[in-house]
């Protein structure tokens, strides 16, 4: 009988995908941050316990092109500073992805909150334009121009804050106790420029960033970088507290009901 693909692995071939992907070469993205003060009591509500606000509130948006050998990716995040007992990080609030094969691990291993959606990072000479898109809504845009080169950081650990969990079967509540993710990245950068622009936010009933305003723009880079992560299940949490905030994980049809921020254009 001919192989049947849906079959079971043996032990040797589960053994091998293993050893491959722990062996994966450095993959470079070139991508555009940009990192801002937003509303203090905005970072506030997004936060799951136990995260909370650090002193700073910042939000960042990342939007890059990956260079995946023969399928290539656009990955995107937007997220909030946080800090989880004396280890600060960022919790992202959504990461669009342009495949849906990005979305697979994060998501199931990791509990990222990763969606389907639109990247792109476009540069002509000194001009960039980069943004996520979902749902037909350019929901962030990030515009300007290069304005010099900046020296090249020292490779960093950052710590990405993840919620893994899943949703019940009978649609009340989680499937298990719910668990906090460090996401543990090491990051190397070979260029980095510095950009001159502004950040726009615009309405969008489901990626509603626009909560999050540009209060004091820190500042907008475009760089080559390469990072390899580990996750930690550091503790579980409390299923209660976590789930008036599961809605952010997915296009939740309730928040059609939500009106745009007061004072919003």
């Amino acid at each position: 009988m001919a192989r049947v693909r849906y079959g079971a692995r043996t032990e040797a071939e589960i053994a091998a995908a293993r050893t491959a992907s722990a062996r994966l070469p450095d993959i470079w993205s070139t991508g555009v941050v940009a990192v801002w003060e937003t509303d203090p009591d905005a970072v506030a509500a997004v936060l799951p316990p136990p995260l909370k606000p650090t002193a700073r509130p910042l939000a960042r948006v990342t939007i890059s092109k990956v260079d995946l050998p023969g399928y290539p990716l656009g990955a995107g995040s937007f997220a909030v500073a946080a800090a989880h007992g004396d280890v600060d990080g960022w919790y992202p609030l959504v990461m669009p992805m342009t495949h849906e094969r990005a979305l697979i691990g994060g998501r199931e291993v990791f509990g990222e909150p990763k969606k389907l959606g639109e990247v792109v990072v476009e540069r002509a000479g000194p001009v960039v334009r980069a943004f996520l898109a979902r749902h037909g809504i350019a929901f962030v845009e990030v515009r300007g121009a290069v304005s010099g080169e900046l020296p090249l950081p020292d490779p960093v650990q950052k710590t990405d804050f993840y919620f893994k969990f899943l949703p019940a079967v009978d649609g009340s509540g989680f499937d298990a106790d719910p668990v906090l993710v460090h996401c543990l990245r090491h990051e190397k950068v070979r260029r980095l420029e510095r950009i001159t622009g502004d950040v726009v936010l615009r309405e969008s009933m489901y990626d509603p960033v626009a909560d999050l305003p540009v209060r004091r723009l820190v500042e907008i880079t475009i760089g080559e970088k390469t990072s390899d992560q580990r996750g930690e299940v550091v503790e579980r949490v409390d299923a209660r507290t976590l789930l008036p905030y599961v809605h952010q994980r997915y296009d939740d049809p309730a928040q059609v009901l939500d009106a745009p921020p007061e004072g919003s254009a």
